[in-house]
């Protein structure tokens, strides 16, 4: 099995999930949309996005998917195949229309676009993304507050999930300090060295960096 990743958000989660599972993967750092790459790729995805699981004989795309198939493979709960997997299949569905897509918006303007020269930061679309970001952070926030992980008692594929944009929140700057239980929980993420650090070990170069 290997895993085609880069730096990016989505393929950051597939790569952290596969370390924090002890998957039995090779990762293999890939740039479908570089010049001269899309042919290789496209029958391994269409979309020409990451990740992509290949397996004998077929691929799997979408993190979500990819990370429910190492899970179930692993004979882990990480991906909840019990009582609780609705819960965490709520709060995959709600964070990537709510709290994923605000934060998404923020660091497109502020970190996507400028990295690749697609175009100046967008003040008003920050200030969307930022509207969006506080409607759902105070959900999550009232969650959080009397429980460490958001299904059960264990950290689950729905926490990683919601926090898909937190690891660059460097150049993303969202308040997160507005919200202490979100902060707290996103601290106990950062202490499981597969997330905190997924990259270690692996060829792969770094994002571009933000112009001066």
């Amino acid at each position: 099995m290997k895993i085609y990743f880069s730096r990016n958000p989505n393929p950051r989660v597939a790569v952290a999930a596969a370390r924090f599972l002890k998957a039995d993967v090779e990762f293999a750092f890939a740039a479908p949309l570089a010049a001269g790459q899309a042919e290789r790729y496209r029958p391994l995805n269409p979309n020409l996005l990451l990740p992509i699981l290949e397996l004998p004989g077929r691929t799997l795309w979408e993190s979500d998917a990819i990370v429910c198939w190492l899970s179930r493979n692993a004979r882990s709960n990480f991906w909840r195949t019990d009582d609780d997997e609705p819960d965490m299949i709520r709060w995959i569905s709600w964070a990537k229309e709510n709290f994923v897509k605000a934060c998404d918006i923020v660091q497109w303007e502020r970190g996507t676009k400028p990295r690749y020269g697609i175009g100046a930061c967008d003040e008003q679309m920050v200030a969307e993304g930022l509207r969006q970001f506080h409607k759902a952070a105070r959900i999550l926030e009232s969650e959080l507050s009397n429980r460490a992980w958001l299904v059960g008692d264990t950290v689950s594929f729905a926490d990683f999930r919601m926090a898909t944009f937190l690891p660059y929140n460097d150049v993303a700057r969202l308040p997160l300090d507005e919200y202490p239980a979100i902060q707290d929980w996103n601290e106990r993420l950062e202490r499981i060295d597969a997330w905190r650090e997924p990259f270690a070990g692996l060829t792969a170069p770094d994002l571009p960096p933000l112009p001066s």
